[in-house]
């Protein structure tokens, strides 16, 4: 039968009730394999829950590792099997579409309010900026490459990504970012820090690059112009 990626995951959750019986033994969790089993258990069922999948049976998943294991006859057949996990399938990707929707229009509504304060400026192109520190340093183009501290976060405050915390700033081409980013950086001058509202198309959309990212997310970075580097220097 061709494998499907939750049977890959609904088996690994398996495997953590592998060897033991759980309605006549009682769990214990006190060797090193014990607790890497119920650590391998706990963080597959969180990441089938988000995904919608919190009404998997886990006695089910059980009983099909006990009977793999056992080399008795499977209890379903295969056809019936594959219909389960597309239905599955189905429905994970129905509850994604839902929450990416839902997510678009949130953000827009942040960005409609955050439009609305004091000092926030809209550009064309829908990103927003405020300045937070005004300086008269150059500005960059977007050929170069320039030295910045960031902290960025979602719009609920939550930080995915800081060069502040790493206590580094760092170096990076000006065209090589999110649209945001580009934009951003060049209406900045050395010096100064802005904060930036990124509408999700100008920065990942639908696809992006990590779970702490939701799709069609709003990204808020607080941004140091440090530097435009020396490129001739460099080379």
């Amino acid at each position: 039968m061709k494998q499907h990626r939750l049977a890959a995951a609904v088996a690994l959750v398996g495997l953590v009730l592998a060897g033991c019986d759980s309605q006549t033994k009682e769990l214990t969790l006190e060797t090193p394999a014990q607790k890497a089993s119920y650590g391998i258990g706990l963080n597959m069922g969180k990441s089938l829950a988000q995904e919608g999948m919190d009404d998997l049976d886990s006695n089910a998943v059980a009983q099909g590792i006990e009977d793999a294991i056992g080399k008795k006859e499977q209890r379903l057949k295969d056809e019936e099997l594959i219909e389960a996990f597309a239905f599955l399938q189905k429905r994970a990707e129905e509850r994604m579409v839902t929450l990416n929707e839902e997510s678009a229009k949130a953000g827009k509504k942040f960005l409609e309010d955050n439009a609305k304060r004091d000092g926030v400026t809209t550009t064309a192109s829908g990103l927003q900026y405020e300045v937070v520190k005004k300086a008269d340093g150059a500005q960059p183009k977007a050929t170069d490459v320039v030295t910045v501290h960031y902290e960025g976060k979602l719009t609920d405050g939550s930080v995915f990504d800081s060069s502040v915390e790493r206590g580094s700033p760092i170096d990076l081409p000006v065209n090589g970012v999110i649209p945001g980013w580009v934009e951003g950086l060049q209406l900045m001058h050395v010096g100064e820090k802005y904060k930036l509202y990124i509408p999700s198309e100008l920065a990942y959309g639908e696809q992006s690059p990590t779970p702490a990212i939701p799709a069609n997310s709003v990204l808020v970075f607080d941004l140091e112009l440090i530097a435009i580097k020396d490129t001739a220097t460099q080379e």
